[in-house]
């Protein structure tokens, strides 16, 4: 399957250049702070720059919370931690209404107080803990980008990112993500092991918190929403389309999935791809984009049938 390759304008290619150059001094600012987990860094920044939200699993202990901070560090971005407990209430993260003194009019009024929730990168630490109930409050933030208190809408900063973690290993006491609310993680990012030589260094790099190095931002709000932008313009061909429609279908019909990916699957998966070719310096995508991005996008979103 060999796509033709589009001719972009000048503008363009110097857009795509300048992402290149914003990626490779994240990587090289991240790794000051976070030794190896390149690939975790590469799909969190396909994930952002194409407005999707991830679900970062992996054991205690792997920096997935000095991950997701350092990365707003350096792209200078608010960044909110919500620990997430059995007795968090959906208040406790998207804000509550509360009385105050007007000062001018001598009377009392509701003001709303907004939640860490209204954060550019906002980490829901152990989504899993929570009751249903609290889980359900991110729903509408992470699909509409806004909240509605008491029939007033309050909208998310731009750019905005939900990132969770789930430790996949205590699961006693937790409450398991529904299947709509998995469907609405753009994709699922493993944090693996580090390697031996990795380890090695990590523990010849180890400092205490106050004497860590000092992160420099490497880019602006405006430049992911500039890159967010962007990445509409990558051109899918309709044969690499159909390359993705195909892989949906097959899900389908196996015999051990009892529920395959839905268009909105495939919408993700095309997205993803185009965002591979992005940050590859590519305006246009190709089935190995789709292959790469296939296993981060789609498996949490199938259902396997139970023996």
């Amino acid at each position: 399957m060999e796509p033709v390759t589009p001719t972009l304008p000048d503008d363009d290619v110097a857009a795509i250049d300048r992402l290149g150059a914003i990626y490779k001094e994240l990587s090289s600012e991240l790794s000051k702070m976070i030794i190896g987990q390149q690939r975790v860094v590469e799909l969190l920044s396909i994930a952002l720059f194409s407005r999707g939200h991830a679900l970062l699993m992996g054991v205690p202990g792997l920096a997935k919370t000095l991950m997701v901070s350092s990365v707003a560090k350096t792209l200078d971005l608010s960044f909110n931690r919500i620990q997430f407990t059995p007795d968090l209430m959906p208040a406790d993260i998207t804000g509550t209404d509360i009385i105050q003194d007007d000062s001018a009019g001598g009377k009392r009024q509701f003001e709303f107080i907004k939640g860490p929730v209204f954060a550019n990168i906002v980490l829901a630490d152990e989504i899993n803990r929570t009751s249903p109930k609290t889980q359900s409050a991110l729903l509408e933030i992470m699909q509409e980008n806004q909240v509605t208190i008491d029939g007033q809408t309050y909208t998310a900063p731009a750019p905005f990112m939900v990132l969770a973690t789930q430790n996949p290993v205590e699961t006693a006491g937790t409450y398991p993500l529904p299947e709509a609310q998995l469907d609405r993680f753009f994709m699922r990012i493993s944090m693996g092991y580090p390697t031996h030589q990795e380890e090695m260094n990590i523990l010849a790099n180890h400092r205490p918190q106050r004497t860590a190095p000092r992160l420099q931002p490497v880019a602006s709000a405006q430049d992911v929403i500039q890159m967010q932008q962007m990445l509409d313009g990558i051109r899918c061909a309709p044969a690499v389309m159909d390359y993705v429609v195909s892989i949906a279908e097959a899900t389908r019909s196996l015999a051990d999935v009892a529920l395959g990916i839905s268009p909105r699957g495939s919408i993700a998966l095309m997205q993803a791809a185009k965002g591979a070719a992005l940050l590859e310096g590519r305006g246009y995508v190709l089935p190995d984009d789709v292959q790469r991005m296939a296993r981060p996008v789609l498996c949490h979103r199938m259902v396997m049938r139970t023996k």
